[in-house]
């Protein structure tokens, strides 16, 4: 789905202060029932992690981390099983997984004998089963299931969703024959920055790819929307490194992206949100 940015704008517009639910995300889809719930999903994400960047540091002092943790406290006290940080979380206008690592880690500073690890926090947010206070554990599990862009689920739920893209990728490019190395086999051979295919030369026949009069000699799959932030920062820290390495390439946003970013075809990033179905073969002898 490619949208204007006047388009993206009137989304983006709409996901001020809504606060980042399952719920939230159907009522953006009754509001734009044109767009798909991936891509809508993708930008709601995106917006909100902004939102999260901008916002991060009032949630972090001393005396907000004590507040947070004494209205929970008191929360539970009068209804354990009600969902306090859930709550909590959607009126201060924080990720609920986020708030929960804040009462998690204040919990365990004062019940544990020294300072909780980075790693027990996350073994124990991933399987909250581990935290030892089942009505603690009950509020942070109810905080992970209902945060769809934070947390350990959304992170598993999105390695899976670029696994799998990179895989169609793979397969739609042995369907039309393409010759290619993956990042795998590009890391074997000493690069350490790559994308996820560097198309393959033939030694005696020299056959780049065109597609719409472009040629390309990587590609890289997105299983996102190319907004302005993510774009921008993809451009200064992956795709002008390929560029200056493999030269001209494709970025596919399989999730859409903002039109007025493709604006750099003739420099040689071209970007499109699928596989492109008028990919030609230009081959000639070098002899």
């Amino acid at each position: 789905m490619i949208l204007t940015k006047a388009q993206y704008d009137e989304i983006a517009q709409c996901l001020v202060s809504v606060p980042p639910t399952r719920q939230s995300l159907r009522k953006l889809k009754q509001r734009f029932p044109s767009q798909s719930q991936a891509t809508l999903l993708s930008i709601f994400s995106q917006e909100y992690q902004k939102h999260i960047k901008r916002t991060h540091a009032k949630h972090h002092t001393s005396e907000a981390i004590e507040n947070y943790y004494q209205r929970y406290l008191n929360g539970v006290v009068k209804n354990g099983a009600a969902p306090v940080l859930l709550e909590l979380a959607n009126e201060v206008d924080y990720a609920p997984s986020l708030m929960a690592r804040i009462i998690l880690e204040r919990f365990l500073q004062e019940h544990e004998e020294t300072p909780p690890s980075k790693s027990v926090i996350n073994s124990m947010l991933r399987d909250p089963s581990q935290i030892p206070d089942g009505v603690l554990a009950n509020q942070v599990y109810q905080c992970i299931v209902n945060d769809c862009c934070y947390g350990p689920l959304v992170d598993c739920i999105k390695h899976a969703i670029g696994h799998e893209h990179e895989v169609l990728l793979r397969d739609l490019l042995l369907e039309k024959n393409l010759s290619f190395l993956d990042e795998d086999q590009l890391r074997a051979k000493g690069y350490d920055k790559t994308p996820d295919f560097i198309l393959q030369v033939p030694v005696v026949m020299l056959c780049p790819l065109a597609v719409e009069g472009h040629i390309i000699h990587w590609i890289e799959s997105k299983a996102s929307f190319g907004d302005e932030c993510s774009h921008h920062t993809y451009l200064h820290d992956q795709f002008w490194s390929y560029w200056n390495r493999f030269g001209p390439g494709l970025v596919i946003y399989w999730y859409g992206f903002i039109q007025e970013l493709d604006c750099n075809r003739e420099r040689g990033i071209l970007l499109k949100a699928c596989f492109p179905t008028d990919i030609v073969t230009l081959c000639h002898s070098t002899a």
